[in-house]
């Protein structure tokens, strides 16, 4: 106790298990209007009876609801200890959420208990009462005065008062009587109402977010008010759904490549067996993978991996304990406040383990001994800008050319129904996606790449093989080392020098054909002559690659050129068109014909040329991507796996907060404005070390992150506003995914229509991290924090780039006003010093870097390795730190807000949902090297397997 200053108390009632099942939603997705209207009371007691006469109780109570039907307990609960008084004041608050299906019959049971210790290991029985919510309500001025009963029912143990409370009401401190003793913790309440944050007005929440739990409390601002302060953490569909989207997408992928492989044809033997071994190792991945999604598609009714699964191998691909938590603030005369946070254990592949480290550092030893295995295999070395941009033209065809294909019919459909209007703007998105497709292809890997192909395939034959024709038999289809066994066997290749020909050191042998004679290259005598032994093939045309492509601008030029004139003929019919400016286009000139007649040949044209530089870039580029994968076989399936696994756990926690960021944006129009106009910024905070095994999870957790800028948003209309119809969807690629997510059609219509229309919503990653914990310490004396202070300057620059585009783009009006008068910029300013600054432990990095995601709207993430302990000292020192700078928080309360919120709030029950116990997993020894602000309080801490 402290000399007799106030101090607030704490109730809980967890009504968990009443509402887990999120059916009370309308067919749109809107929460039902409440069966009955919220009940919330507050308790005290009077003349409680101690067991030792000789002092006076330290008093809890235990609450439960009993269901009417069952007649059994369904929850329980249990107060804060009121130290030493006999007249207990428990300034709490009981809520019933209004989808409890709770009816005036339902029953409350109050066990009052003398506790021994402030564990609450030991209590002794005071006396028992229950009421129902019809006395409550009828009762006058709702409020019950009940006589608890002894064990023995005769021996007079007090009384309990049960007081209605509208937390609504905000009231005057001073009215609270004086004379209470310490409590453990200010006014605590929890229950599972989704109306706690007033959800039933967000149509979209139901299908995302699911088993809330909700804490309320009650602080003393500087003015001697009330502010009421409300926490809710949920878990989200999302943490399952969004990797077995991903995984389904990467068994298509892979399968499409392996059709790839397949289709690229005859192969000399030495190509042809690299080939079947990219095919049997991709066999393997798709097996594991269709053996995970099975797994996964087994569970059913769970929507959070535990922390004690992360390294469960059925469970890799899903985030580890995926939650969003939400504080929302009610202060007198002021606009309710919220800020919302997720937690995830940082993505990371704990079932590969960290062994050799983490995908930062695999991934450059990997490229660096890359290009020795190229040598080994026989293989050519391409950088990964040249596997991404294989990979991107790829994509960018798979998209395209379907596009292109509907685009030109639908251009035929607008000829045939003789409309000019239609005509001009498919033939304008038409020329678009023509132009971008020319472009993509406009590039020298894929010359290049052709080239190299041609020298796979049977009868090359290298110019410096000097060699006889059974010799030449022997080894035919083999690139042999070149006189420099260091440099790769094909020079002139993409990750050489992928501009230089390869024809300079070699020499084909002609495919014979009628009256074509054998090509002699160079004056270099080749008495070959055609035999059946030995494959022969047309020398390869370097420029034949430039011509085709080039086919399909000139194709679009004669589509564009001939609706030019049918459009023309149509507005002057009168006058003669010049067509002599067409004749090199055209075939029939004077024939007026039908519309759709004269353009169907050019069209037919268009995608038949079209068709053809797909298939040849097709095989030019997955002949890049055999390479790739031929000279990554000793450990290139583990890294794809991993890197996989990590970006798996990284989205489903990034489509979190978006939909989370988004629901509550919706009537925000400065916030759609900077979604669709620049895109928001997401701010992943860590706490892991630099140190033993969490430097590979740090490095994992680098890599993943910067992955999901591969990553786009779309919001579109749901189909219909069944709740299945309202689930995020992803599609895509391993180099670009897209996440859409539908909205009801009522809430889609209010959107700006830059977002209606589909356009991609960006959204920009940026990972700071501060270790806190022992190794840490170690870490920073005797280790190495390198790899903390590149990560931490690479995102500043990163997060300063964004904010620079969003003040040229955007106005500073759009973005959330707070009470702190810090400008941003001034932030980054102090942020950027920070992150040069060689402190220990310099947590300020983490507490800046928030403070601005929230002033750019972005999306706040918080994680360590399993989202459960450090993760918790981080949430809540945040959103008491919200509390005393933006909602006038009392000095004297702060650290007892902050001890509240760790010991009875959401938090202690995420740790309760992980591993069964209401233990952090800290020992004192580790709380030493912790900064003071991220110790848990006394009691709530101890060894437990976490």
């Amino acid at each position: 106790m402290e000399d007799g200053n106030q101090h607030l108390g704490h109730c809980m009632v967890d009504m968990k298990e009443l509402s887990a099942n999120p059916e009370g939603l309308t067919a749109a997705g809107a929460i039902l209007a409440p069966k009955l209207s919220q009940v919330e009371f507050s308790l005290a007691c009077n003349d409680l009876v101690a067991t030792g006469r000789d002092r006076k109780p330290n008093a809890l109570v235990q609450v439960a609801v009993i269901d009417p039907h069952k007649q059994h307990l369904v929850t329980q609960a249990c107060t804060e200890i009121v130290e030493a008084n006999k007249d207990p004041l428990f300034l709490t608050g009981v809520t019933f959420p209004s989808e409890y299906p709770a009816s005036p019959e339902t029953l409350v049971k109050l066990t009052v208990y003398d506790a021994k210790d402030k564990s609450q290991e030991s209590n002794n029985f005071l006396g028992s009462a229950t009421f129902s919510i019809a006395d409550l309500l009828r009762a006058k001025d709702e409020r019950l005065t009940l006589r608890l009963r002894s064990s023995d029912g005769v021996c007079a143990a007090g009384t309990v008062v049960v007081s209605r409370l509208k937390m609504g009401e905000m009231e005057e401190v001073d009215h609270i009587a004086t004379d209470v003793p310490s409590h453990k913790c200010p006014l605590v309440c929890e229950s599972a109402s989704h109306v706690c944050f007033d959800r039933e007005n967000n149509p979209a929440t139901g299908p995302v977010f699911k088993n809330p739990v909700c804490k309320v409390y009650r602080f003393q601002t500087v003015d001697n008010k009330w502010m009421l302060v409300r926490e809710q953490m949920e878990e989200c569909t999302l943490s399952f759904s969004v990797p077995k989207q991903l995984l389904s997408l990467y068994i298509q992928e892979d399968m499409n490549r392996l059709r790839d492989l397949r289709d690229l044809g005859e192969l000399s033997p030495h190509w042809d067996n690299l080939r079947k071994e990219v095919i049997t190792r991709y066999g393997g991945i798709i097996s594991s993978y269709q053996e995970t999604l099975a797994e996964l598609d087994k569970i059913t009714g769970r929507s959070f991996k535990p922390s004690c699964c992360k390294a469960q191998k059925s469970l890799e691909f899903i985030p580890i304990n995926l939650h969003t938590q939400r504080m929302r603030v009610t202060c007198p005369r002021k606009t309710d406040a919220f800020y919302d946070i997720i937690t995830v254990g940082a993505p990371a592949a704990h079932f590969q383990g960290f062994k050799c480290g983490g995908l930062q550092r695999l991934l450059s030893r990997y490229e660096a001994e890359k290009k020795s295995f190229s040598t080994a295999y026989q293989c050519i070395y391409y950088s990964p800008e040249h596997t991404a941009k294989a990979q991107e033209v790829l994509s960018t065809m798979s998209l395209l050319q379907p596009l292109i294909t509907s685009l030109a019919d639908q251009l035929l459909q607008a000829a045939q129904e003789h409309s000019p209007t239609g005509l001009k703007d498919v033939l304008k998105n038409l020329s678009d996606k023509t132009e971008q497709f020319v472009h993509t292809l406009k590039d020298e890997l894929v010359k290049s790449a052709l080239l190299a192909l041609h020298a796979a395939q049977p009868g090359y034959v290298s110019k410096n093989q000097k060699q006889s024709p059974v010799q030449m038999g022997q080894h035919q289809g083999h690139i042999h080392p070149c006189s420099d066994q260091n440099q790769s066997p094909v020079q002139g290749l993409p990750g050489h020098s992928p501009a230089t020909s390869v024809t300079e050191n070699t020499m084909m042998c002609n495919n014979v054909e009628g009256s074509q004679s054998t090509t002699i290259t160079e004056g270099v005598h080749f008495a070959l002559k055609h035999q059946d032994s030995i494959p022969h093939h047309k020398e390869y045309d370097e420029e034949e690659w430039d011509r085709v492509w080039a086919n399909v601008a000139k194709c679009l030029n004669c589509v564009i050129a001939m609706v030019d004139k049918l459009q023309e003929e149509d507005n002057s019919k009168q006058e003669p068109v010049a067509e002599q400016q067409l004749a090199d286009v055209f075939t029939s000139h004077n024939n007026p014909g039908e519309w759709r007649e004269q353009l169907c040949p050019l069209v037919t044209r268009l995608k038949e040329c079209v068709m053809e530089v797909v298939g040849k870039a097709k095989k030019a580029m997955t002949f890049v991507l055999l390479q790739e994968a031929a000279c990554s076989i000793p450990q290139g399936l583990l890294l794809q796996q991993r890197r996989d696994v990590v970006f798996s756990q990284a989205l489903a926690a990034l489509a979190c907060g978006f939909a989370m960021r988004l629901y509550a944006g919706m009537e925000d129009k400065g916030f759609l404005r900077q979604l669709h106009l620049v895109g928001l910024v997401a701010q992943f905070e860590s706490l892991l070390s630099t140190y033993s095994e969490e430097i590979g999870m740090l490095e994992d957790l680098e890599v993943g992150i910067s992955d999901l800028q591969r990553v786009v948003f779309r919001i579109t209309e749901a189909k219909t506003d069944d709740l299945s119809d309202l689930q995020p969807l992803v599609c895509g690629q391993r180099d670009h995914f897209t996440v859409e997510v539908p909205l009801p059609r009522l809430v889609f219509q209010n959107l700006p229509e830059e977002i209606k229309e589909g356009k991609p919503l960006q959204v920009f990653p940026v990972l700071f991290n501060v270790g806190i914990n022992e190794q840490q310490t170690i870490a920073e004396r005797f280790g190495d924090i390198s790899l903390q202070e590149r990560i931490n300057q690479k995102n500043f620059e990163t997060l300063e780039a964004y904010y620079k585009s969003l003040s040229e783009k955007v106005p500073l009006e759009c973005l959330p006003c707070f009470q702190t008068q810090t400008d941003i910029k001034e932030l980054l300013e102090t942020l950027g010093q920070n992150v040069v600054t060689k402190k220990r432990k310099n947590v300020e990095i983490l507490w800046i870097a928030g403070a601005i995601c929230r002033r750019l709207n972005g999306i706040r993430f918080t994680s360590c390795k399993s989202a459960k302990d450090r993760t918790s000292m981080s949430v809540t020192l945040e959103q008491c730190a919200l509390l005393r700078d933006e909602h006038q928080l009392s000095k004297d309360f702060f650290i007892r807000a902050l001890d509240c919120m760790r010991r009875e709030g959401c938090r202690i029950e995420n740790v309760q949902k992980n591993i069964r116990c209401r233990k952090y997993a800290f020992n004192m020894l580790q709380l030493m090297a912790f900064p003071k602000c991220y110790r848990p309080p006394e009691g709530t801490y101890g060894k437990v397997d976490s």
